[in-house]
């Protein structure tokens, strides 16, 4: 039933951008749309609250002193004001990360920072509760002093631990949304907890090899782009070539969400999964099997405009990166079918031609493949090439 309903709803959807006029604009597999699920949701609400509901009864057959974070950590805080000396000597900083552990995890049972109306860990009971731990009046804590540490041990052990946990089972790599939150979210723990997220730190870590895991089981079994003969392509309107299209626009889709990575994985890695294994592998080979219509260049400035800017800054000489090589040379290629296209046409088809043309070697100059640039320009007689060229000099 959910799954007609989201159906339905998606048809209505492309229906009022029919009527509207943006049908043209639309690119079937970028869409949101695609991210719905045909879960049952009814099913998925019935049991998040099953789980509330326990979850308030794990602590019924506790003695009052202990069934609550507040409770326990009152005691520590007795503790540490009244036997400072056996207090550190036993370490206490350390243990206490492990001690409110379960307590915390249960507060956070139902957060998942993929949702959009996720709440802030930081406006949370239990962060508020140990925001202060530790810190008293007219008194200074001193450097070596294990509570400072308390909160960020409790991202790193808590948070991280959980967010591995839902880049595995959570995450699906294809949603523009639930990838742009875990970026976002990540991007401010990085911020916020210099010291828990860095490359040393072993949470950290197994979270980057879930997230670079998940990545490639997507790209292994869920992609998947039919390579048709070029004649079954050549009805707009037949099932095959919309089809091919939607997943065509998936797999551009899945690139930018990798690429949203930029900063957070390696460089190396990063370009292994997005130019090796998502471009070359999925994209180029599509491209290459169709027609060298001008139907690719928007796919192609799409698949331009998914790669940071700062991979290309630093690049010295006329060669672009050695794994987009394969891409110029398409964008090459690309250029010369549309020149051969154009030979004994009207002006008006050989000025359309050039224009194509001009669009690849704008192309090619946001990814430094100058070399490319003055070999389609020679062969096409594109002669406004230098502000490109002195622009990457």
């Amino acid at each position: 039933m959910i799954c007609l309903c989201a159906r339905g709803s998606r048809t209505r959807r492309r229906q009022a951008r029919e009527q509207n006029g943006k049908r043209a604009e639309h690119k079937e597999g970028l869409s949101s749309d695609d991210e719905e699920t045909s879960t049952d949701m009814t099913s998925v609400n019935m049991e998040r609250d099953r789980i509330i509901r326990e979850c308030k009864k794990a602590f019924e057959d506790v003695v009052e002193d202990f069934h609550s974070l507040d409770c326990i950590k009152s005691h520590f805080e007795v503790w540490r004001r009244e036997y400072a000396d056996c207090y550190r000597d036993a370490y206490i900083g350390l243990c206490l990360p492990k001690l409110f552990n379960p307590l915390i995890r249960l507060q956070l049972m139902t957060w998942n920072p993929l949702e959009a109306q996720c709440a802030n860990f930081e406006y949370m009971l239990w962060f508020e509760s140990l925001l202060f731990y530790g810190f008293e009046e007219n008194s200074v804590l001193q450097r070596g002093d294990g509570d400072i540490c308390l909160l960020p041990s409790i991202v790193e052990k808590v948070i991280l631990s959980k967010l591995t946990v839902l880049a595995e089972q959570v995450w699906d790599p294809l949603s523009n949304s639930q990838t742009a939150r875990l970026v976002g979210f990540i991007r401010r723990l990085m911020k916020s907890y210099p010291t828990v997220l860095h490359g040393e730190n072993r949470y950290t870590q197994e979270l980057l090899r879930m997230i670079v895991f998940r990545i490639r089981r997507t790209l292994d079994e869920d992609v998947f782009l039919p390579l048709y003969p070029k004649n079954v392509l050549e009805n707009k309107n037949g099932g095959p070539y919309l089809f091919y299209q939607r997943q065509f626009w998936s797999c551009v889709k899945l690139l930018g969400n990798i690429l949203q990575w930029e900063g957070i994985l390696s460089g190396s890695c990063l370009r292994d999964l997005a130019l090796d294994s998502t471009l070359n592998r999925y994209i180029l080979s599509a491209l290459q099997t169709t027609d060298t219509g001008e139907d690719n260049v928007p796919k192609c400035q799409k698949v331009v405009e998914c790669l940071p800017v700062q991979w290309f800054s630093g690049l010295k000489g006329q060669k672009t990166l050695p794994q987009l090589e394969p891409f110029c040379r398409y964008l090459t290629h690309l250029a010369s079918s549309f020149h051969r296209g154009s030979l004994g046409g009207s002006d008006l088809e050989r000025r359309s031609a050039k224009d194509l043309i001009k669009e690849v070697v704008k192309m090619l100059g946001q990814m430094n493949a100058l070399d490319h640039i003055i070999t389609v320009a020679a062969e096409h007689g594109i002669k406004d090439i230098k502000p490109l060229l002195e622009a990457k000099s």
